[in-house]
């Protein structure tokens, strides 16, 4: 009897978890919607012409360099955090020849909050994550 009430409590517990993640996520895709893909395209671009009007790099490429410049979730996320905020060409890990074209990315200073930040990493993450071990 005891064993069937836990079981049920700790299913309810993980419901819960999982519901609350996918409104994170959720929220974080709305924002993502409104306050970057203004700059950035989510998928790369198809035709020469979408390729001509990116005024930034597309998000599905600019966080595979996330990854690749970080051991874990922790660290990647740490740096998107650090790097919205106060970006500079030093802290960029983009390619040269990215940051010729199209300059540092603006401060974010001001125009996210850290809870805005917290749920747009989230989405971010679920939608272009790798799995760190």
């Amino acid at each position: 009897m005891y064993k069937r009430i836990i079981v049920c409590l700790l299913f309810l517990f993980v419901s819960a978890e999982c519901n609350e993640q996918e409104k994170i996520v959720s929220e974080g895709a709305e924002l993502f919607k409104v306050k970057c893909a203004i700059c950035h395209m989510s998928d790369r671009p198809t035709s020469k012409a979408e390729m001509d009007a990116l005024i930034a790099p597309p998000m599905v490429g600019a966080m595979y360099n996330v990854y690749m410049n970080f051991d874990t979730q922790e660290e990647a996320n740490a740096f998107l955090k650090d790097y919205l905020m106060n970006p500079t060409k030093e802290k960029a890990i983009c390619k040269e020849n990215k940051l010729l074209r199209f300059g540092l990315m603006p401060s974010q200073k001001g125009l996210l909050s850290d809870e805005e930040l917290d749920k747009i990493i989230e989405y971010l993450n679920k939608t272009y994550g790798i799995k760190y071990n």
